[in-house]
């Protein structure tokens, strides 16, 4: 069974001219239990559409949906409970403190006091010194980790973040996916959507694009950054060179803004035995010599550009 499943999900905003906003177009996928996913698309592409139906805060056009299970349609309470979700938007009561509110939205879920784990939650996304401090009090990093918090009192099998670390600091951010990680190893599956690509490159197992509300990928992420079969030779000289030597013509080489050669090439056609001979026989000297793999930045470029018409 999968953490969600969604079958041919469509939805078309009313707009005033009636012919309608298409935000996502027939989408099947499916998120494995356990998994770390990363949902990625630029803005627009119809991911806050998605959590927002998975949330029950829009109403799909067609389609189905089911978190653990539980169709969100005909097993609405139960789906609502098996996840939890993280907004991008800070909405928080500026007069409750952290621990108010965490112990409130325990309450809302029916979580016993016995079974709440409001300090353990509140440690573990470091606002401790402020469990007591009104929301109005926190910085932004702040009221975004107390969001994620706030998601995490009924203990959700499923959990959705969507941009989780915004305005969040390099220390804290740190902290916070720690925790994430460790809830991951213990079973709870997470839904990531980020701009941080080097974050989802990261955590992520598992990665969906999605681009003008269709899916246009969705794979193990080893086998996504397989994709671009491209590489780059980076070499420092040992003496400044002016000018790109014919001998390196066949292969695409530029001379970058420190004055090192970039050499781009395919693994599965050049060699690079013959680059560096073609570098030897230019006379250059090699200082240094580094090789440059497309990373996921390089891909979600790749996806998203062929699939922008």
């Amino acid at each position: 069974m999968s953490a969600i499943s969604i079958k041919n999900l469509q939805k078309i905003y009313k707009t005033a001219d009636g012919k309608g906003k298409l935000a996502l177009d027939h989408i099947d996928l499916d998120v494995p239990r356990g998994s770390f996913f990363g949902l990625l698309g630029p803005n627009g592409a119809g991911k806050s559409t998605l959590i927002n139906i998975m949330a029950g805060l829009v109403v799909k056009t067609v389609g189905r949906l089911s978190i653990c299970g539980y169709d969100i349609d005909t097993d609405t309470r139960a789906a609502r409970y098996a996840i939890g979700i993280v907004p991008q938007e800070l909405v928080l009561d500026p007069f409750f403190t952290p621990r108010q509110v965490l112990e409130n939205t325990a309450g809302y879920y029916g979580v016993r006091k016995k079974k709440r784990r409001t300090d353990e939650i509140i440690e573990a996304v470091g606002l401790a010194e402020k469990a007591n401090a009104p929301a109005r009090s926190l910085s932004g990093g702040m009221r975004r980790r107390l969001l994620v918090a706030k998601a995490l009192v009924h203990s959700p099998d499923v959990l959705v973040l969507d941009e989780p670390t915004a305005g969040v600091d390099v220390q804290l951010r740190e902290q916070l996916w720690e925790y994430v990680l460790k809830l991951n190893k213990e079973g709870t599956t997470i839904l990531l959507t980020t701009h941080y690509l080097e974050e989802a490159e990261e955590l992520c197992d598992r990665i969906a694009v999605i681009n003008h509300g269709k899916v246009i990928a969705n794979d193990e992420k080893r086998n996504l950054m397989q994709t671009i079969d491209q590489k780059c030779i980076v070499v420092t000289p040992s003496d400044p060179i002016n000018t790109i030597p014919e001998q390196l013509n066949i292969w695409q080489a530029l001379l970058n803004e420190h004055g090192q050669l970039e050499v781009t090439y395919q693994s599965n056609k050049d060699s690079v035995a013959d680059i560096l001979a073609a570098i030897c026989d230019a006379k250059i000297v090699i200082k240094d010599i580094s090789i440059k793999e497309a990373d996921l930045e390089d891909v979600f470029k790749h996806l998203t550009s062929d699939h922008s018409s």
